[in-house]
């Protein structure tokens, strides 16, 4: 009885912390890449039908251009962009709202391009603001020609364009400086002044997602167009066609060969449909970012893809690594999701991702393995280390992303940095309890709990012996391992499997005593029967 209760005492080791749903990976890995590869008969159709179409189409496109110009400077002539806006009304409002998305649908119409609208698109009182995803092309401008040239959110900047900035003008935007510190908040009182304006104002456009993806899934929403807690219309963009020469991503073709693709093409499809308006409940118009996710979840579901957590801050994030000489998809971690369920900002996540680069260096690819993470710490591969790396590679396949690195660091190696849990690894190491730690009190400890060969013992102390003092005090150490958490969690790692080891010991004996025990008892028994 006793050996049965004890087997099942036995303890397991387990994770340190459960493995959440919530930061499993995303069901679309890379939304920012667009990998196109065009068959040799593909490119033969595109340079012939080029040479020909390419040509032809400049020429009306030009033409059009020199009719809307001036169309554009007639319609906003002496109408004011800041200060006291008014919404244009009477012949103004019939220029941009039927001649200029005129010249807009027939420049759309000599690119190639056929229209296929689905739904209906409600008044400005019913949903004053437009919400169009996914956004995936610079040809998404598109939609608003087909919404009636309804208001955009656009940079400053824009309106100094030649040609161009006239035509943003006739939009009436609501406008965005990235000199002004206020525009963010300015820009969404703008955009509440005018989403409860009674429908005055026209209809506002925007896209929600703040940046282009290959449509294979939603990012996430941003919150400025749900602030208002006004009804929304979602409205989704497909581009049905068997090539794929629209799509505008952070990796893939640039824009100049995109549009000589599309514009070699003998036609481009694109469907717009508007879906009915979303209405917030009274705890979606209080947490805009509910509202939000609520109007994706629609949209998603229409259009049949996942959601994910990705945010411009992701392809920021892109381009560091590619500066840091690391696949660029590397630096992709789904930004909103890590930074909400772990506190992180993204200056933290940056600074992770130059920590990850240090890692990865000498790696090929964008992961890290074991030989690879010990090559790192100076440490060989021991049972302490395989626990830790264990704990970083939440998938199980053996290696280490960024994603998986940023999680660990911040979730395991960071909240062992307490002082308390410093002190005890600053114990392990000073046998003698001076306060400091000799190099043969460490090399000593290295090389039996961890394994760790002279040479590696001695680069470690020289890094930590920052004065070159011939010992370690407890504040070296203590900013050594601030600057390289996964030592100290390495260490806790090391207590753990010992406590976990002593434990096995003292049961496994428990469990042998009292098998001995049954066994004298059972011969007692025996011998008792033979004596009867």
């Amino acid at each position: 009885m006793t050996a049965t209760r004890a087997r099942k005492m036995t303890p397991r080791r387990v994770f340190a912390l459960p493995r959440q749903q919530s930061l499993f990976l995303p069901a679309v890995l890379n939304p920012f890449v667009q990998e196109v590869k065009l068959a040799k008969a593909d490119i033969i159709k595109c340079v012939f039908r080029g040479i020909f179409l390419v040509p032809i189409r400049a020429i009306f496109l030009t033409l059009v251009l020199m009719v809307t110009w001036p169309v554009a400077v007639i319609t906003t002539f002496l109408h004011p962009l800041k200060g006291a806006v008014t919404p244009m009304t009477g012949w103004r409002r019939f220029m941009c709202r039927h001649v200029m998305a005129f010249l807009g649908r027939s420049y759309y119409f000599f690119m190639g391009f056929r229209v296929v609208v689905k739904g209906q698109q409600v008044s400005s009182t019913e949903a004053p603001i437009l919400a169009v995803a996914p956004h995936s092309t610079f040809f998404d401008g598109i939609v608003c020609i087909v919404a009636g040239l309804p208001s955009t959110v656009s940079r400053t900047e824009n309106l100094a364009t030649p040609i161009f900035g006239r035509f943003v003008r006739c939009l009436q935007p609501v406008l965005v400086s990235r000199q002004d510190p206020d525009s963010r908040k300015n820009t969404i009182m703008e955009i509440d002044s005018r989403a409860k304006s009674g429908g005055s104002w026209p209809q506002i456009l925007v896209f929600p997602e703040g940046t282009c993806t290959n449509r294979s899934c939603l990012i996430t929403f941003k919150q400025g167009a749900f602030i208002p807690g006004v009804p929304v219309q979602p409205v989704v963009m497909r581009y049905p066609n068997r090539l794929d020469t629209v799509t505008w991503t952070w990796q893939g073709f640039s824009s100049r060969t995109l549009l000589l693709l599309t514009l070699s093409q003998l036609y481009t499809n694109v469907e717009i449909e508007f879906l009915p308006p979303v209405t917030p409940t009274e705890e979606e118009k209080k947490r805009p970012v509910l509202f939000a996710r609520t109007v994706r979840n629609v949209m998603a579901q229409a259009l049949g893809v996942p959601v994910t957590d990705h945010t411009y801050e992701d392809c920021r994030l892109m381009s560091s690594a590619g500066e840091l000489t690391l696949p660029m998809e590397a630096g992709l971690v789904e930004f909103t999701k890590i930074s909400q369920k772990l506190d992180l900002k993204w200056d933290n996540v940056k600074k992770e991702l130059e920590g990850f680069a240090a890692v990865a260096c000498s790696c090929k690819g964008r992961r890290i393995s074991i030989q690879e993470f010990a090559s790192f710490l100076k440490l060989p591969i021991s049972p302490a280390l395989q626990e830790l790396f264990a704990l970083f590679d939440r998938d199980g396949d053996g290696t280490i992303d960024f994603r998986e690195y940023v999680i660990g660091v911040t979730i395991l190696c960071r909240p062992a940095n307490t002082e308390e849990v410093l002190r005890t690894a600053f114990q392990l190491f000073d046998t003698d309890e001076d306060q400091r730690i000799t190099h043969e009190e460490f090399s000593s400890m290295l090389r039996s709990a961890l394994g760790v060969c002279d040479i590696n013992v001695s680069k470690l102390f020289k890094e930590i012996d920052t004065d070159s003092s011939e010992f370690i005090t407890f504040s070296k150490f203590q900013a050594f391992v601030l600057n390289h958490p996964e030592y100290a969690k390495l260490f806790t790692t090391y207590l753990e499997l010992q406590r976990y080891q002593a434990l096995q010991g003292v049961e496994s004996e428990l469990s042998s005593t009292n098998h001995v025990s049954s066994e004298d008892n059972q011969e007692e028994s025996i011998s008792d029967k033979k004596d009867d």
